[in-house]
């Protein structure tokens, strides 16, 4: 997607005026996108891949082409399938404590070597480095947990069976064979390899898109995989435009993993049924914040900047409405605004800046017709609201909207950028009601000095995740426990147990032991009969389940 090629350091000054909006361009460093991506790691990322034809990526931070990249057809996509399968075989018959120990090794290259990948998320993305680091922290987690708990998760597990001690009942879980994975561009390495890790070690092959603009990462990931020790053919890499390869890939799955816009994966989730195989979809979200009124309001302000502003807005679990209580609201709004203002925007790969560009023009347009359409309808901007071609062709101010309303597309549609909508309640019933009216379902946040009240409220809103005291990080970062939507925010969940055992079919083996469950030792059918039911009634006395 971008460059962080010829930044400037343009600060508000240079710019035409406009009121209270002083955020500023971060220092430009020495290093570009141009000098990470060289034709030497483009070539050695891609000769795995499956396409003859070429395609290429930019870089958001100046919009210049980044790399020339293989180009796959549907034909391809079919070829990937059959190296996958072809590996599959051998690798579900790989011990999973030797699979586990893939991913543990991984875990250590990728801490070890994190900053070839800050390097590339940061060209292929535009976003500040922090917010690139939280993707290596994401897959970190997720090694280390699918690491040391998949053996578990995975292990046979014994059932009482119909009739106790004489039925052996097993649980066992088949991998599912070849799982196709459509993955976004806004989180290239946390949504590439860090879905593919359960679905690996669970003794899947693993048939990728990523999407064209931040493939480098992807593949990156695949190679480090491969290092540790995961066979090359068990993680196929297909490329191409989404219309024309995303079918293809659900065509041959066995399971499809799909994370990015509702509209999309609702064509996936057709295809899926179409072919009686399951998916699993992580969508949009149009999320919530909820300020109460005991909350810390320092610490909800940095919460809501954190919340709203991480890789641009550009996060599915970001926030985009903000409930105040009206109580507050003026004094929340004040120290939000003025962390908001202090916000350094830059493209540079380097830590430093607090917010890097978006991603693409078509982003950029999104966010401005939301901001100028609400304007236009009577909000008022408290801060932001401008493009600032002076740091990148698609840098936007981070911005904060007062008094939009029902009508205004900023408050229903997903913005998927950096503006966030504040709304003022004095009933706490009213507000949930508020924060729930919407078909989203995806995450959301509440604030209080009362955990226990912000536990009860957190548990009203409808959610797939939601946090208290946190925007999104303490839910998304607990690898042990769920996380998805509900609503048009998608089905299915990754991390935890349901995280990996959607990637394998439940097999029960029941062995029947010294008589059969049927009339014998002359029994007729009616003695057999009034048995069985002396035996229900006797089991029910037991309490056995």
């Amino acid at each position: 997607m971008t460059d962080s090629k010829g930044t400037t350091q343009a600060t508000v000054s240079t710019l035409p005026a406009a009121a209270d909006n002083p955020v500023f361009a971060a220092p430009a460093g020495t290093r570009t996108a141009a000098d990470v991506v060289t034709p030497e790691l483009v070539a050695r990322l891609t000769r795995d891949v499956v396409g003859s034809g070429k395609t290429r990526n930019h870089a958001p931070a100046t919009g210049a082409k980044l790399a020339d990249l293989p180009e796959s057809t549907p034909e391809d996509v079919a070829t990937a399938f059959e190296r996958a399968r072809q590996a599959q075989y051998l690798w579900a018959r790989t011990p999973v404590r030797q699979r586990a120990a893939v991913l543990l090794r991984f875990h250590d290259l990728v801490l070890r070597r994190q900053a070839e990948v800050l390097d590339l998320i940061q060209a292929e993305t535009g976003k500040a480095r922090l917010h690139a680091h939280e993707e290596v922290q994401a897959v970190s987690v997720a090694a280390r947990h699918y690491g040391r708990k998949a053996p578990s998760y995975l292990a046979p597990k014994r059932h009482t069976g119909v009739t106790p001690t004489l039925t052996r009942v097993t649980e066992l879980r088949q991998p599912r064979g070849v799982v196709g994975q459509i993955s976004p561009w806004n989180y290239p390495f946390e949504l590439s390899v860090g879905d593919a890790l359960p679905a690996l070690v669970a003794g899947n092959a693993v048939v990728m898109k990523p999407d064209t603009e931040t493939a480098l990462t992807a593949m990156w990931a695949r190679e480090l995989l491969i290092e540790a020790g995961l066979p090359a053919g068990v993680w196929q890499v297909v490329l191409g435009d989404g219309p024309v390869i995303g079918p293809a890939v659900v065509q041959h799955a066995d399971f499809v993993s799909f994370t990015g816009s509702t509209r999309t994966g609702r064509e996936v989730a057709q295809g899926a049924a179409a072919r009686l195989v399951g998916c699993s979809l992580e969508l949009g979200g149009k999320n919530a914040m909820l300020v109460l009124r005991d909350a810390d309001l320092d610490k909800a302000a940095a919460g809501a900047v954190r919340g709203s502003f991480s890789s641009a807005g550009q996060l599915c679990i970001s926030i985009e409405r903000l409930f105040v209580h009206e109580s507050v609201a003026d004094a929340f709004v004040e120290r939000f605004a003025a962390r908001t203002r202090a916000m350094r925007l830059g493209g540079d790969l380097a830590y430093g800046a607090d917010m890097g560009s978006l991603v693409s023009e078509r982003q950029l347009a999104t966010v401005r017709r939301h901001v100028d359409e609400a304007v236009e309808q009577g909000a008022k901007v408290v801060t932001g609201g401008r493009a600032r071609p002076d740091i990148g062709p698609y840098f936007y101010e981070p911005t904060i909207l007062d008094g939009v309303r029902p009508a205004m597309a900023v408050c229903e549609e997903e913005t998927f950028g950096p503006v966030v909508s504040i709304y003022r309640f004095t009933d706490e019933d009213d507000a949930i009601a508020r924060a729930n009216a919407t078909p989203y379902g995806l995450n959301a946040s509440v604030w209080t000095r009362d955990g226990a009240r912000g536990r009860a409220v957190a548990a009203r809103l409808r959610a797939g995740t939601v946090n208290v005291n946190e925007s999104y990080a303490a839910a998304y970062g607990s690898a042990q426990a769920p996380m998805g939507g509900m609503g048009d925010s998608g089905l299915g969940r990754r991390h935890g147990s349901e995280g990996i055992l959607k990637y394998t079919e439940a097999q029960t083996v029941a062995q029947q032991r010294l008589v059969p469950l049927a009339p014998s030792f002359g029994l007729s059918h009616e003695q057999y009969a009034q048995l069985m039911t002396r035996g229900l009634r006797a089991m029910k006395a037991l309490r056995l389940r």
